[in-house]
């Protein structure tokens, strides 16, 4: 934005897109560095301390107390680097940052009735819900009444030439399943300490990738990725939330100092989901996402298995409690959970190139 005046004031020239990432997710990563600390200092001195479940493992209790709602600080931090570092006449980064800021806001609501109440229910299910839905769906007819191919809204297939499905006005209903899944994934996941953030922060330099190809294209390169000539500023929204996840990583990697909360995964998760819609790549999105896939099933199957056959398939879900109670130390689950995640960001990847 300080950028862009002083161009159109003609004082000096606006950085080139290329510039402008770098200098976003610089921006992010150093505000989250250099707050994350006070801000653990804050919500210590109010006691705003996780709620660990009672049904959760034994060896988590210890975290019981541990600062939260760190996700504040990176929306914070994804909102200014964003709006500083992008013009503010881009629509579609306006709606990645209505979906980054509301859900936050819900989240953030959760996570102060769990503190407040000191327990892990929050904002019941239903209500939660409803308003993820209302949101998403707004944002999904936004998307699709902006489009400029809004008749077709073609869902490209990972792995072929070229083959696409139109979804026509379905797009909306498509556009809440992705942006709902997605976010609410990511909650699932935010289970050990840096076990969400760094999925978040690898899908988000991916999708920062993808966007700027789909804008400007590889000289000699040929690739599956649909051209997206209005979306080029969204690979400033995607490096901002890449800066922000690799700066708050260093104080939530094992052992937390801090927890991002539903304020952190909830906000971040839909706005993935988001930008993947915008830029057409919601099945590779599920692809480089497959680890918060795996984590939701895992609940799913246990859930359904219980209530059918008054029987559990994992020890607990989500997933990455069950190999912590079948042995696993806990930094060898979160690291085990990142390397799966590598893999898929880069076979995601693959999926486009010919």
């Amino acid at each position: 934005m300080i950028f862009l005046m002083c161009h159109y004031l003609g004082i000096l020239a606006v950085p080139s897109i290329k510039a402008r990432i770098a200098y976003s997710g610089l921006t992010s990563f150093i505000i989250v560095i250099c707050f994350a600390k006070r801000l653990i200092a804050w919500l210590t001195a109010l006691k705003y301390g996780q709620a660990v479940r009672d049904c959760g493992p034994h060896s988590h209790l210890k975290k019981t107390g541990t600062p939260t709602m760190g996700g504040l600080l990176m929306v914070v931090a994804i909102f200014i680097a964003t709006v500083v570092w992008s013009p503010l006449n881009n629509l579609n980064i306006w709606l990645g940052l209505v979906v980054l800021i509301s859900y936050g806001m819900i989240g953030f609501i959760d996570d102060y009735l769990k503190i407040k109440y000191k327990n892990s229910k929050g904002i019941s299910a239903k209500l939660k819900m409803l308003l993820q839905s209302v949101i998403a769906l707004v944002v999904g007819f936004s998307i699709y009444h902006h489009s400029l191919n809004h008749g077709l809204m073609p869902l490209y297939i990972p792995f072929t030439q070229n083959i696409w499905l139109p979804l026509g006005m379905g797009f909306i209903i498509w556009s809440w399943f992705v942006i709902v899944g997605s976010s609410n994934a990511v909650n699932l996941t935010d289970g050990l300490d840096g076990l969400a953030i760094m999925p978040i922060t690898l899908i988000a330099a991916a999708m920062c990738l993808l966007a700027y190809v789909g804008w400007h294209g590889f000289i000699g390169l040929p690739t599956q990725v649909p051209i997206t000539y209005h979306n080029s500023e969204l690979t400033i929204l995607c490096a901002a939330i890449a800066g922000a996840g690799l700066g708050f990583l260093w104080f939530n990697a094992y052992p937390a100092q801090i927890f991002m909360g539903d304020v952190g995964s909830l906000s971040l998760g839909g706005v993935l989901g988001c930008v993947a819609l915008m830029i057409h790549q919601e099945l590779v999105f599920a692809i480089m996402g497959g680890v918060f896939i795996i984590e939701t099933l895992s609940v799913i199957l246990q859930v359904g298995s219980y209530k059918l056959r008054k029987k559990r398939i994992f020890k607990m879900a989500p997933i990455h409690h069950h190999f912590e109670l079948k042995g696993w130390p806990e930094p060898k689950v979160i690291v085990r959970f990142w390397i799966v995640s590598i893999l898929l960001v880069l076979i995601g990847l693959s999926s486009l190139v010919i």
